[in-house]
């Protein structure tokens, strides 16, 4: 059985961390996953995540190892500038984005309820804290919970793209969260 290989860049270094090991262990049979010790805002994730496929496919047809199968970034919209140069350089580079708009909180949000109207930051990590009972560093229990959850916030999310595309907003507009994409990445089985 050949696990697919995952390297990852995140912005932040507690949360979408602490997140997505969890995934990853749930699921370590299928996928492996390198996160980065690189964090910054999405531009930079994207730069350094351009940087490190090159350098891998240099190196792997120099017969020095072996690249990821994929490289992704995960990011938040908050207030960054850049963002969108980040998502055409990441789709001229083929690098995974998961972005959360305005925020990863929406995300943990769409784990207990729909969230259709614009949504700030503070208010979305103010609700978030109610809901999971933890700040960044995300607990077990926090995880269990939106691991048990996960099928209805995917759905949500995917509810509030088809909603922007049917109103005509653009791609990522607030709120959205295409994190599912990259959870749904780990999940996948492994190749025999």
């Amino acid at each position: 059985m050949v696990r697919r290989e995952l390297l990852v860049f995140t912005e932040g270094e507690k949360t979408e961390e602490g997140y997505l090991i969890h995934w990853w262990r749930a699921n370590r049979d299928q996928v492996t996953v390198t996160i980065d010790d690189f964090h910054g805002g999405p531009l930079p994730l994207v730069d350094r995540a351009a940087a490190a496929k090159r350098t891998e496919a240099s190196e792997e047809r120099r017969g020095r190892g072996r690249s990821h199968d994929e490289v992704w970034c995960v990011f938040d919209r908050d207030e960054h500038p850049n963002v969108p140069q980040a998502l055409d350089k990441a789709a001229s580079n083929g690098i995974g984005i998961a972005l959360s708009n305005p925020c990863i909180e929406l995300w943990f949000l769409l784990h207990f309820d729909d969230q259709t109207a614009h949504l700030e930051r503070h208010e979305a990590q103010s609700r978030s804290k109610t809901l999971l009972g933890c700040e960044k560093a995300l607990t077990p229990v926090a995880l269990a919970e939106m691991e048990a959850r996960y099928a209805d916030a995917r759905t949500r999310a995917v509810n509030l793209d088809e909603k922007h595309a049917g109103d005509g907003s653009p791609r990522h507009s607030n709120p959205s969260s295409n994190l599912w994409q990259f959870v749904d990445r780990l999940r996948l089985p492994a190749s025999p």
